[in-house]
C-alpha cells in the first residue's frame, strides 16, 4: 500500500510517500480500501511536532472506504460495507486496518468522500454545539474561521438550533462562504477589528459562547466579548497554541468558563459515538448540512495541502484522494 510517513518532525517537506506491506486483517480491526483521507490541524500538528509521536509514523486520523476483510470477532461489519472513522492514526493511506469500534457504517445515500469530510470535523462542530455548550434559541455565539472546515458546519448547526451566529473570516470571499452557511454577522478580522465590529453590532460584553479554533490570535479579544459567566471554547490552534490563563483572568472577565475540549472525549462511549454520527448524518441526507469539499489532492501531494490547510487561505474541507 502507498501511505505519507513521518520520519521527522518539521514542515510539510517531512511528509514522505512510501509504501508499506498491506495490513492484515486482525482481531477486533477491519481492512479498509481508503477512498479519502481528511486533513485537519490536528495531522499538522503531530507532523511539526507540537503534539509529540513516536517516529516514524503514518499521518491522518481521519477516512472513509469499503471494507474489504474483517478480523475475527467482528461483527458489526462485513467485506463490501461502506465505513467511515476518526481518531484512528495512520489514515493517509490507500488501505487501513481500522479497530472495529471506530469505525461507522455510512448510511445509503452518502458517499464515502462526503463522509471522510465531517468524522472529525462534523462531529467536532457537533459535539461543541450540541454538549460542550449546547446552543438554544436566543443564544447569541462567536464561531472564529467561519468559512473553515469546522466553522462553516458549525454555523450551519448554530443556526438550526435557533442560535445568532457572528463569524469571523480572513477575506471578501470568505465573507460570503460564512454568511452562505447562514451566519448572521461576517466580520473580515483583516479589515477590522472583530471586537469593535461585534459591539458595534450587538454592544459590550453581548456573547453567551465563543468557539475559538485559531487560538492565539484571537483568545484574548473574545474573552472580552463574553457575556458575564459566558463560556470560552478554545478548541483548535491554527494561530499557535493560546498562552497560559491565569484563573484570576476569568474572574475579571465576569467568571466567565474556559474549556479547552477534544473530540475523542465526546465519542469515547460507542453508544455515543453512534448517536452522534447518526445525527450529523442525518443532518446531511434531509439537507440541514450542506459540506463543502474545499479542494481534493492526490495522496501524494499531502505536502502541498498541508501547506494550503496552514496558510489558512481555504475553504471548507481539504481531502486526499489515493
Amino acid at each position: 500500500m502507498n501511505a505519507i510517513q513521518v520520519s521527522r518532525t518539521g514542515g510539510p517537506e517531512v511528509l514522505e510517500l512510501v509504501e508499506l506491506p498491506d495490513p492484515e486483517p486482525s482481531p477486533g480491526r477491519i481492512v479498509v480500501e481508503v477512498a479519502a483521507a481528511g486533513v485537519n490541524f490536528i495531522d499538522t500538528y503531530q507532523r511539526s511536532g507540537l503534539y509529540p509521536m513516536d517516529l516514524p509514523f503514518v499521518v491522518g486520523q481521519e477516512g472513509a472506504g469499503t471494507v474489504v476483510a474483517v478480523g475475527e470477532g467482528v461483527e458489526g461489519v462485513q467485506v463490501g460495507d461502506v465505513v467511515a472513522w476518526t481518531n484512528v492514526i495512520g489514515s493517509y493511506a490507500s488501505v487501513h486496518s481500522v479497530p472495529e469500534e471506530q469505525a461507522i457504517r455510512v448510511p445509503d445515500g452518502i458517499d464515502a468522500e462526503t463522509a471522510a469530510a465531517v468524522m472529525l470535523q462534523g462531529l467536532t462542530a457537533e459535539y461543541l454545539a450540541t454538549s460542550t455548550f449546547p446552543l438554544q434559541p436566543g443564544h447569541r455565539c462567536l464561531i472564529h474561521a467561519g468559512a473553515g472546515g469546522v466553522g462553516r458546519l458549525l454555523i450551519q448547526i448554530a443556526k438550526l438550533r435557533g442560535a445568532e451566529v457572528f463569524a469571523t473570516v480572513g477575506s471578501p470571499e470568505k465573507v460570503e462562504v460564512a454568511r452562505s452557511a447562514g451566519a448572521d454577522h461576517v466580520i473580515d478580522y483583516r479589515e477590522q477589528s472583530f471586537v469593535e465590529a461585534i459591539e458595534a453590532i450587538a454592544g459590550p460584553k453581548p456573547l453567551d459562547v465563543v468557539y475559538d479554533g485559531v487560538g492565539a490570535a484571537t483568545f484574548e479579544g473574545g474573552l472580552r466579548l463574553l457575556k458575564p459567566r459566558g463560556t470560552m471554547v478554545t478548541f483548535g490552534n491554527a494561530s499557535g497554541p493560546v498562552e497560559p490563563v491565569a484563573p484570576l483572568t476569568l474572574m475579571r472577565a465576569g467568571s466567565v468558563f474556559l474549556t479547552r475540549p477534544t473530540l475523542g472525549d465526546y465519542i469515547r462511549d460507542r453508544a455515543e459515538y453512534e448517536e452522534r454520527a447518526a445525527r450529523l448524518f442525518g443532518w446531511i441526507a434531509d439537507g440541514s448540512v450542506e459540506v463543502l469539499v474545499g479542494a481534493r489532492y492526490p495522496l501524494a501531494d499531502a505536502a502541498e495541502a498541508h501547506r494550503a490547510l496552514e496558510s489558512r487561505a481555504t475553504t471548507g474541507k481539504l481531502l486526499l484522494i489515493p
